[in-house]
């Protein structure tokens, strides 16, 4: 029988770490070319196949730090709170130092043509605020209630969620899409990538009670969960652009972005009473272009990570976290390729940025031949996997 205990290591969550990295190189490096379908790229209009990676990050993020932080607790040991900061300020700081690395000739650059205030302004709003950087600042938004009650944990999350709404109304929303653009909900997208945050250390509490039975519950919430979002996100069809609404036609003209709608967090009362009864697209279903409906805040996009797309993420997360536990940790199967990169994720993320210095020159993205950008993918993927099994057989491993 399966035991009822977390393992020591949990292969599923190493497992579904490998999944997360692998889904990243495939949408990193397909989704440049214009020949990739749109369920591969990020169109910041609805939930595609590429914008479930991220939150799953967050979620592996949260797990690890209530299954870490769980056992020195469950020891008898006290709550190392210096520790914990000095972790996540690190890879802060790691995330930094990467990403100025990563774009060193434009940002001395900008230095030199601009006040160095505004120019910090803008890397903090875009080139800073990706993944590492996002995935620290929410981890210490968490901090303080990762060993709080399950209950405080949902009312957290729930707060951060209406917080989110609440400054994406004052000016987040029109902020983070004016020039530079934020990337993944910007500085204030901690908020909300604190729900799959969160759920990572629910389904930890779930397995560490009852080990790969709990599968079943886990992949039962993360269904009702993604319909939370997905019923979220029904608010969007309120901004649909009818020629024969007066509010539609006030919309195409927006001062700031045409794509935006005037009212995209609250909607006006007129717009309540325009409904015509339509419902929101199956998730993954492409919505209609912004000429006929305006963005706005109840549409699933990553780069405001408004607040019903990490919702429905969170829960897809759930599912493909609860397969991950009943086939690895319950039937013992796994892959090699999920499992290096899994294991040295950090590594992983570093190495698939210098596989696209090296790499992508070999195969412009203006290509339009499949055989070519798909030859392209498995170099890019080699490339990375290589030096991390190299690292793996050497027991080299990238922490912060």
């Amino acid at each position: 029988m399966p035991s009822q205990s977390a393992s020591p290591r949990l292969t599923s969550l190493d497992q579904f770490r490998g999944y997360t990295m692998f889904g990243m190189l495939l949408v990193n490096f397909l989704g440049s070319y214009s020949i990739c379908p749109r369920i591969l790229r990020h169109t910041n209009d609805y939930c595609s196949y590429a914008d479930t990676i991220m939150p799953q990050f967050l979620f592996a993020a949260g797990f690890a730090m209530r299954l870490s932080l769980g056992k020195r607790l469950d020891s008898g040991g006290k709550m190392p709170w210096g520790r914990a900061v000095r972790r996540i300020l690190g890879l802060a700081l790691i995330a930094i130092v990467w990403y100025t690395i990563c774009d060193f000739t434009s940002i001395v650059g900008k230095f030199q043509k601009r006040p160095a205030l505004e120019v910090l302004g803008d890397l903090f709003k875009r080139d800073y605020f990706q993944t590492l950087l996002h995935i620290a600042a929410t981890s210490l938004w968490i901090l303080p209630v990762v060993k709080a009650s399950w209950r405080i944990r949902i009312v957290y999350a729930i707060v951060s969620g209406l917080l989110h709404c609440g400054i994406s109304w004052w000016f987040n929303f029109e902020w983070v899409h004016q020039n530079p653009s934020g990337i993944d909900g910007g500085p204030f997208g901690f908020l909300t990538w604190s729900i799959p945050a969160l759920c990572g250390t629910l389904a930890c509490d779930a397995v560490k009670e009852s080990g790969t039975q709990a599968a079943y519950r886990i992949a039962l919430s993360g269904t009702v969960v993604m319909l939370v979002g997905w019923l979220m996100s029904m608010g969007t069809v309120l901004y649909n652009v009818r020629p024969d609404d007066p509010v539609a036609a006030r919309d195409s003209v927006s001062p700031a972005n045409a794509k935006l709608a005037r009212d995209p967090v609250i909607p006006t009362l007129d717009r309540l009473r325009g409904w015509d009864g339509t419902i929101v697209e199956p998730p993954f279903v492409p919505p209609p272009d912004s000429n006929h409906r305006k963005w706005n805040y109840w549409m699933m996009s990553q780069r405001t990570a408004n607040l019903s797309y990490p919702t429905f993420a969170a829960g897809v997360s759930l599912v493909i976290y609860a397969f991950c536990l009943w086939i690895c940790d319950g039937r013992g199967l796994n892959l090699g390729l999920f499992r290096t990169l899994g294991t040295n994720s950090l590594a992983a993320y570093l190495l698939h940025s210098v596989a696209g210095w090296i790499i992508s020159p070999y195969f412009p993205a203006k290509s339009s031949s499949v055989g070519w950008a798909m030859l392209g993918f498995g170099c890019f993927t080699l490339f990375v996997y290589g030096f991390c099994r190299l690292l793996e057989r050497r027991s080299w491993y990238i922490r912060v």
